[in-house]
């Protein structure tokens, strides 16, 4: 390869970085319409450390969901939270607890990339298990709107 394809090639990424900022994503975060009746301040403490981010109307945005490709990486996985369990929209279909358990339990949430930037996201085995308890507990008090099909639709 010569010095002057390198060139081009570098031109080339830079300007499709560039024009990729142009792309306007979603980032703002929608009006709730019902919070989950919590069993306790604990229980919503540690969701709100551990899930709120992906599983609630009240994503704290980081500069890097700005700047694409993470802006899209990012907003995806918001997306798709909110999708499956969304703890500000409780009066609209959401996961139940056993697909919760389940995520939890597996080692699948949170995501094993968001804990790398956020560290106090990563639960100790026993607030793990507490958050557990408390889950339980909330949905059962407050149970949600069950998902025609299940978890994965």
């Amino acid at each position: 390869m010569t010095k002057r394809n390198l060139i081009f090639i570098v031109i080339g990424l830079v300007s499709i970085f560039l024009l990729l900022q142009l792309v306007p994503l979603n980032t703002i975060n929608p009006t709730p319409t019902r919070e989950v009746k919590w069993d306790s301040q604990q229980t919503r403490d540690l969701a709100q450390r551990a899930c709120f981010d992906c599983h609630s109307d009240a994503t704290a945005w980081p500069w890097y969901s700005k700047i694409e490709p993470m802006a899209a990486y990012v907003a995806n996985h918001v997306d798709e939270g909110r999708r499956r369990l969304n703890f500000s929209e409780w009066d609209k279909p959401n996961s139940g607890i056993q697909e919760v358990e389940r995520t939890i339990n597996d080692g699948r949430m949170p995501l094993w990339d968001y804990l790398l930037i956020h560290s106090s996201a990563r639960l100790t085995n026993a607030e793990n298990q507490q958050l557990l308890t408390g889950l339980q507990a909330t949905f059962q008090q407050d149970p949600p709107i069950a998902r025609p099909g299940g978890f994965d639709r």
